[in-house]
Protein backbone atom coordinates (compact mmCIF):
# COMPACT_ATOMS: atom_id res chain seq x y z
CA UNK A 1 0.00 0.00 0.00
CA UNK A 2 1.42 3.99 -0.75
CA UNK A 3 0.20 7.04 0.92
CA UNK A 4 -1.31 9.42 -1.44
CA UNK A 5 1.76 11.95 -1.50
CA UNK A 6 -0.62 14.61 -2.86
CA UNK A 7 -2.55 14.99 0.49
CA UNK A 8 -0.13 14.12 3.22
CA UNK A 9 2.38 16.25 4.44
CA UNK A 10 6.02 15.12 4.66
CA UNK A 11 5.76 15.05 7.92
CA UNK A 12 2.88 12.62 7.95
CA UNK A 13 4.12 10.52 5.00
CA UNK A 14 7.46 10.22 7.76
CA UNK A 15 5.63 8.88 10.48
CA UNK A 16 3.29 6.49 8.45
CA UNK A 17 5.80 4.71 6.86
CA UNK A 18 7.52 4.78 10.39
CA UNK A 19 4.38 3.06 11.93
CA UNK A 20 3.78 0.54 9.29
CA UNK A 21 7.55 -1.22 9.50
CA UNK A 22 6.95 -0.72 13.08
CA UNK A 23 3.34 -2.56 13.30
CA UNK A 24 4.82 -5.32 11.05
CA UNK A 25 8.25 -5.96 12.58
CA UNK A 26 7.01 -5.90 16.27
CA UNK A 27 3.54 -6.46 16.26
CA UNK A 28 3.14 -8.48 13.45
CA UNK A 29 -0.25 -6.54 12.65
CA UNK A 30 -2.59 -7.68 9.95
CA UNK A 31 -5.24 -5.17 8.32
CA UNK A 32 -8.71 -6.52 7.19
CA UNK A 33 -10.67 -4.73 4.88
CA UNK A 34 -14.34 -5.96 4.94
CA UNK A 35 -15.62 -3.37 1.83
CA UNK A 36 -14.00 -1.09 -0.53
CA UNK A 37 -13.05 2.34 1.53
CA UNK A 38 -13.94 5.52 -0.46
CA UNK A 39 -11.12 7.67 -1.77
CA UNK A 40 -12.27 10.71 -2.12
CA UNK A 41 -14.79 13.01 0.26
CA UNK A 42 -15.73 13.27 4.36
CA UNK A 43 -15.44 10.26 5.97
CA UNK A 44 -15.96 9.87 9.26
CA UNK A 45 -13.70 6.80 11.13
CA UNK A 46 -14.87 5.07 14.23
CA UNK A 47 -12.90 3.06 16.03
CA UNK A 48 -12.95 1.05 19.44
CA UNK A 49 -10.13 2.72 22.12
CA UNK A 50 -7.93 0.16 23.64
CA UNK A 51 -4.30 1.89 23.70
CA UNK A 52 -2.04 4.61 22.67
CA UNK A 53 -1.53 2.52 19.59
CA UNK A 54 -4.79 2.91 18.24
CA UNK A 55 -4.60 6.12 16.04
CA UNK A 56 -1.48 5.13 14.48
CA UNK A 57 -2.51 1.69 13.86
CA UNK A 58 -5.80 2.95 12.47
CA UNK A 59 -4.31 5.41 10.14
CA UNK A 60 -1.38 3.01 9.05
CA UNK A 61 -3.42 0.48 7.34
CA UNK A 62 -5.27 3.49 4.88
CA UNK A 63 -3.85 5.25 1.76
CA UNK A 64 -5.65 8.23 2.92
CA UNK A 65 -4.19 10.42 5.19
CA UNK A 66 -6.08 10.58 8.84
CA UNK A 67 -7.24 13.56 10.37
CA UNK A 68 -7.00 13.38 14.50
CA UNK A 69 -7.76 14.82 17.47
CA UNK A 70 -5.49 15.67 20.21
CA UNK A 71 -5.44 17.63 23.50
CA UNK A 72 -5.67 21.42 22.49
CA UNK A 73 -3.60 21.84 25.40
CA UNK A 74 -0.25 19.92 23.34
CA UNK A 75 -0.62 22.85 20.83
CA UNK A 76 0.89 24.99 23.21
CA UNK A 77 4.23 23.96 22.89
CA UNK A 78 5.71 25.42 19.60
CA UNK A 79 7.76 21.95 18.74
CA UNK A 80 4.85 20.27 19.04
CA UNK A 81 2.59 22.40 17.13
CA UNK A 82 4.61 22.06 14.60
CA UNK A 83 4.39 18.56 14.42
CA UNK A 84 0.65 17.86 15.14
CA UNK A 85 -0.60 20.32 12.59
CA UNK A 86 1.74 18.56 9.96
CA UNK A 87 0.28 15.05 10.91
CA UNK A 88 -2.81 16.59 10.21
CA UNK A 89 -4.04 16.96 14.57
CA UNK A 90 -7.35 18.87 15.32
CA UNK A 91 -7.39 20.47 19.12
CA UNK A 92 -10.15 19.68 21.34
CA UNK A 93 -10.22 20.04 24.64
CA UNK A 94 -10.34 17.01 27.36
CA UNK A 95 -13.34 15.92 26.68
CA UNK A 96 -13.60 17.14 22.83
CA UNK A 97 -16.98 18.06 23.05
CA UNK A 98 -15.64 21.80 23.04
CA UNK A 99 -17.06 24.43 20.06
CA UNK A 100 -13.38 24.96 19.01
CA UNK A 101 -12.99 21.07 18.80
CA UNK A 102 -16.71 20.50 17.05
CA UNK A 103 -15.37 23.48 14.70
CA UNK A 104 -11.94 21.60 13.78
CA UNK A 105 -13.99 18.44 12.96
CA UNK A 106 -16.37 20.02 11.05
CA UNK A 107 -13.92 22.06 9.34
CA UNK A 108 -11.70 18.72 8.16
CA UNK A 109 -14.91 17.14 6.98
CA UNK A 110 -16.32 20.18 5.08
CA UNK A 111 -12.62 20.25 3.32
CA UNK A 112 -13.01 16.85 2.13
CA UNK A 113 -10.66 15.44 4.71
CA UNK A 114 -10.95 11.64 6.37
CA UNK A 115 -11.02 11.85 10.53
CA UNK A 116 -10.64 9.37 13.46
CA UNK A 117 -13.48 9.41 16.40
CA UNK A 118 -13.77 7.41 18.95
CA UNK A 119 -17.25 6.28 20.55
CA UNK A 120 -16.47 5.29 23.75
CA UNK A 121 -14.88 8.41 24.19
CA UNK A 122 -11.71 7.14 26.26
CA UNK A 123 -9.41 4.13 26.07
CA UNK A 124 -11.11 1.08 28.06
CA UNK A 125 -9.50 -0.55 31.60
CA UNK A 126 -10.15 -3.86 30.88
CA UNK A 127 -10.23 -4.23 27.43
CA UNK A 128 -14.22 -4.88 26.93
CA UNK A 129 -16.22 -2.42 24.39
CA UNK A 130 -17.55 0.53 26.95
CA UNK A 131 -20.73 2.48 25.76
CA UNK A 132 -20.47 5.06 22.71
CA UNK A 133 -20.97 8.36 24.14
CA UNK A 134 -23.21 10.63 21.65
CA UNK A 135 -20.45 13.20 20.83
CA UNK A 136 -19.84 10.80 17.71
CA UNK A 137 -23.42 10.89 16.81
CA UNK A 138 -23.81 14.93 16.78
CA UNK A 139 -20.56 14.62 14.51
CA UNK A 140 -22.33 12.07 12.32
CA UNK A 141 -26.05 13.86 12.01
CA UNK A 142 -24.22 17.50 12.27
CA UNK A 143 -21.88 16.42 9.05
CA UNK A 144 -23.65 14.21 6.70
CA UNK A 145 -20.30 12.18 6.15
CA UNK A 146 -20.55 8.15 6.21
CA UNK A 147 -19.26 6.33 8.72
CA UNK A 148 -16.69 3.26 8.80
CA UNK A 149 -16.68 1.06 11.65
CA UNK A 150 -13.36 -0.10 12.46
CA UNK A 151 -12.71 -2.49 15.12
CA UNK A 152 -9.00 -2.98 16.25
CA UNK A 153 -7.80 -6.43 18.15
CA UNK A 154 -5.13 -7.40 19.96
CA UNK A 155 -3.78 -3.29 21.19
CA UNK A 156 -5.17 -3.63 24.45
CA UNK A 157 -2.76 -6.97 25.46
CA UNK A 158 0.11 -5.19 23.56
CA UNK A 159 -0.06 -1.58 25.19
CA UNK A 160 -3.25 -1.48 27.34
CA UNK A 161 -4.20 1.52 29.87
CA UNK A 162 -1.95 -0.18 32.68
CA UNK A 163 0.86 -1.24 30.83
CA UNK A 164 4.47 0.89 31.09
CA UNK A 165 5.79 -0.27 27.89
CA UNK A 166 4.73 -1.99 24.82
CA UNK A 167 4.77 -5.69 24.62
CA UNK A 168 5.18 -7.64 20.95
CA UNK A 169 1.66 -9.41 20.61
CA UNK A 170 -0.21 -9.44 17.42
CA UNK A 171 -2.17 -7.13 16.56
CA UNK A 172 -5.08 -6.48 14.39
CA UNK A 173 -7.20 -3.75 12.65
CA UNK A 174 -10.65 -4.53 10.63
CA UNK A 175 -12.36 -1.75 8.64
CA UNK A 176 -16.03 -2.03 7.94
CA UNK A 177 -18.90 -1.37 5.49
CA UNK A 178 -19.94 2.52 5.07
CA UNK A 179 -22.63 3.41 7.26
CA UNK A 180 -24.81 6.06 6.17
CA UNK A 181 -27.59 6.44 8.87
CA UNK A 182 -30.27 8.75 6.26
CA UNK A 183 -32.79 7.92 8.15
CA UNK A 184 -31.82 9.20 11.70
CA UNK A 185 -30.64 11.87 9.65
CA UNK A 186 -33.57 12.79 8.39
CA UNK A 187 -35.70 12.31 11.08
CA UNK A 188 -33.19 14.75 12.89
CA UNK A 189 -33.76 17.95 10.29
CA UNK A 190 -37.87 18.36 11.79
CA UNK A 191 -37.92 16.63 14.75
CA UNK A 192 -38.05 18.25 18.33
CA UNK A 193 -34.94 18.84 20.13
CA UNK A 194 -34.94 16.53 23.06
CA UNK A 195 -35.58 13.96 20.16
CA UNK A 196 -32.68 15.62 18.68
CA UNK A 197 -30.86 14.54 21.75
CA UNK A 198 -31.79 10.78 21.59
CA UNK A 199 -30.67 10.65 17.93
CA UNK A 200 -27.60 11.24 18.90
CA UNK A 201 -27.13 8.61 21.13
CA UNK A 202 -28.93 6.36 18.93
CA UNK A 203 -26.13 7.00 16.24
CA UNK A 204 -23.45 6.25 18.89
CA UNK A 205 -24.92 3.08 19.77
CA UNK A 206 -25.58 1.83 15.98
CA UNK A 207 -22.13 2.87 15.23
CA UNK A 208 -21.02 0.95 18.40
CA UNK A 209 -22.95 -2.11 17.48
CA UNK A 210 -21.33 -2.20 13.99
CA UNK A 211 -17.46 -2.23 15.62
CA UNK A 212 -18.93 -4.97 17.78
CA UNK A 213 -20.24 -6.79 14.76
CA UNK A 214 -16.20 -6.86 13.42
CA UNK A 215 -14.44 -9.79 12.97
CA UNK A 216 -10.86 -10.00 11.46
CA UNK A 217 -11.06 -12.59 8.32
CA UNK A 218 -7.81 -14.19 10.15
CA UNK A 219 -5.77 -13.89 13.59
Amino acid sequence: MKLDPRKSTWVYAIVWHLCRALFKVFFRVRYHYGAPLPLEGPVILAANHASYLDPPLVGSGLARPVNYLARDTLFKHAAFNFFLKRLLCVPVDRDGAGAAGLKGIFDRLSGGGMILLFPEGTRTPDGKLLPARAGVGLAVIKSGAPVIPVRVFGTFEAYGRNARFPRPRRIAVKYGAPMRLDDLRDEATTCSKPRVKEIYQEVADRIMSQISALRPDEQ
